[in-house]
């Protein structure tokens, strides 16, 4: 009773002095719906500068943990660019097949080394209106020096 007769003096006394008195801030929100409120003591800031900038920047162990190893290699034969993928032709082992992997920059006469992804057979890409008998849908493509 004393602390609300209190501020409402200090009111009364600043109103009278011609200024403002100052606006009671909302209650706060809980945290999880509160994009600004503060951090947990001991939590790291989260700001661009404590960021990552590339893949390169994180733990070896963070690197290569999710991807597969590149086990396979062959020699490319052709490629074809389609929307977000590029189909390649490759030789291996005698044999020829094809890969389908995310956009590359594999080009004919170029070793490859590519992980051993899905095969899939009788597999039909709608943008090329083609049918592969099989292919292997393979997660990462690199070209070998």
């Amino acid at each position: 009773m004393k602390r609300s007769l209190l501020a409402a003096l200090s009111a009364l006394t600043l109103v009278a002095c011609g200024q403002k008195p100052a606006e009671t801030p909302p209650p706060a929100m809980p945290f999880a719906s509160a994009p600004s409120a503060t951090l947990p003591p001991g939590h790291p800031a989260m700001n661009a500068a404590n960021l990552p900038k590339n893949a390169t920047e994180l733990p070896k162990s963070m690197q290569t943990a999710s991807l597969p190893p590149l086990t396979q290699k062959a020699q490319v034969l052709s490629t074809i660019n389609a929307s977000q993928f590029t189909y390649i032709e490759v030789t291996q082992d005698n044999t020829t097949r094809w890969l389908a992997t995310t956009t590359s920059t594999a080009k004919k006469g170029d070793t490859i080394s590519f992980d051993n992804g899905t095969v899939m057979n009788n597999f039909n890409s709608k943008v090329l209106n083609r049918t592969f008998p099989s292919i292997t849908l393979v997660g990462r493509v690199v070209i070998d020096k």
